[in-house]
């Protein structure tokens, strides 16, 4: 760290200046610094207001952040639209990187995450000294930490399989569901939804039938009327879509118009445009399961009000906080922000976050954290958050520590050197 470029002092002044340094100084050597985060995910097209969302998000968490974390850094958001896009995302990496940004962000789009976690890969192979890490917020496929986990790559979402563990462990006690119908994206995520909802039912209540089974392209539909049509034919009493943005928003809103009633059971109700398709429908039939609620409580539910009072928009992306709080925290540790030292004290870091302690796991780096069941219904006493001004709330009805919704991981990882 110091270059002698005298012989004039004596020795051993040397050595205790040095000395003295490292104690008061090397500490917090990254005190001050500026850390730049690229945001790469879609800003327009159909699901453009997700990420319009959670960029505002990122900022307004960003400026809470920078007045104080443990490493004292500066963090400064940096945006990128993808357009969905896994090509277009690969770009927009090396667009980052040729500006000197080693720390991106992306969450929306399994197949765009499976692309950018091998481009990162490979990045960091070809340029020693100028490795990236990728912080990925919401894209859930399990072989992100499975069978194609990378050391660079972070998830701070539960995956998949997690929100499915806990998910139909709430189902098997649900005595009114018999018949169910999936309804997915065909991408990654859509497809593993499909697959881990089979699996798991089958073992928990195999008197459960599948009575229907579909695909539908991404970002595409503008019309889900058929589809509802076909759930209703097949008799389902429920319904399991990992549909995200507009893919739910519209198919619910089209469940409305057809008086289906049965039971939904998702992944992101609470995401943009899906409470107002919901309205003042689908009370007590309509189920999420995710890390967070609207209805946390302490500093981070303060946040979020803040948050809608100042923007006008609702605060759903809450890994956006682990992210900013495990990063500053992993690069206090480190004494560093440099990526590799970074991404070594991440790797098994512990901190108390809203949803309780969550850490991430050093052998697939998969955030262990709690998840709850929420249910739609009307705002309350006890739980008044209204997103979008509906009056309607999701409400906590059960909540899995991470023991239980932890899964196993074939993740065989290659480290650094």
């Amino acid at each position: 760290m110091f270059e002698i470029t005298s012989v004039r002092f004596p020795l051993r002044t040397l050595s205790v200046a040095a000395a003295l340094a490292l104690s008061l100084g090397c500490a917090q050597a990254q005190k001050g610094e500026t850390v730049k985060l690229a945001y790469i995910d879609a800003l327009s097209g159909l699901m453009g207001p997700v990420g319009q969302n959670q960029v505002k998000t990122f900022q307004f968490l960003v400026e809470k952040f920078n007045k104080s974390n443990p490493a004292g850094v500066k963090f400064e958001l940096v945006t990128f639209d993808n357009k969905l896009s896994p090509a277009e995302t690969l770009n927009l990496l090396k667009a980052a990187t040729d500006q000197g940004i080693r720390y991106v962000m992306q969450g929306n789009g399994s197949s765009v995450a499976l692309a950018l976690s091998d481009a990162v890969s490979k990045h960091n192979e070809r340029n020693p000294g100028k490795e990236v890490v990728y912080l990925n917020y919401s894209a859930v496929d399990p072989d992100l930490t499975n069978s194609k986990c990378s050391y660079w790559h972070f998830r701070f979402d539960a995956d998949t399989s997690m929100k499915m563990e806990a998910l139909t462990t709430f189902m098997k006690d649900q005595a009114d569901v018999k018949k169910v119908y999936l309804l997915n994206q065909n991408y990654a995520h859509g497809h593993q939804v499909a697959k881990y909802a089979k699996e798991m039912l089958a073992r928990k209540r195999p008197d459960i039938q599948i009575v229907g089974e579909d695909l539908h392209p991404l970002a595409q539909v503008r019309d889900f009327a058929p589809y509802v049509a076909k759930i209703k034919a097949s008799g389902a009493d429920s319904v399991i879509t990992g549909n995200w943005g507009s893919d739910l928003a519209l198919l619910v809103k089209a469940a409305n118009e057809a008086g289906y009633n049965g039971k939904f059971f998702t992944y992101y109700t609470g995401v943009t445009g899906t409470p107002t398709a919901l309205g003042q429908g689908g009370a007590g039939r309509v189920f999420q399961v995710a890390y967070s609620h609207y209805n946390m409580g302490g500093e981070i539910q303060k946040l979020a009000d803040e948050f809608n009072a100042k923007l006008g928009d609702d605060m759903y992306t809450l890994s956006a906080d682990h992210i900013l709080r495990m990063l500053s925290q992993a690069m206090a540790n480190a004494k560093s922000t440099d990526p590799v030292k970074v991404a070594a004290a991440l790797e098994g870091l512990s901190v108390k976050g809203f949803n309780g302690e969550v850490t991430m796991r050093k052998t697939d780096h998969q955030l262990q954290q709690a998840l709850f069941i929420a249910v739609w219904q009307k705002a309350d006493a006890k739980y008044p958050y209204s997103p979008e001004k509906t009056g309607m709330t999701l409400a906590p009805v059960k909540q899995f520590e991470s023991y239980v919704s932890s899964t196993p991981t074939s993740c065989q990882m290659k480290r650094p050197g």
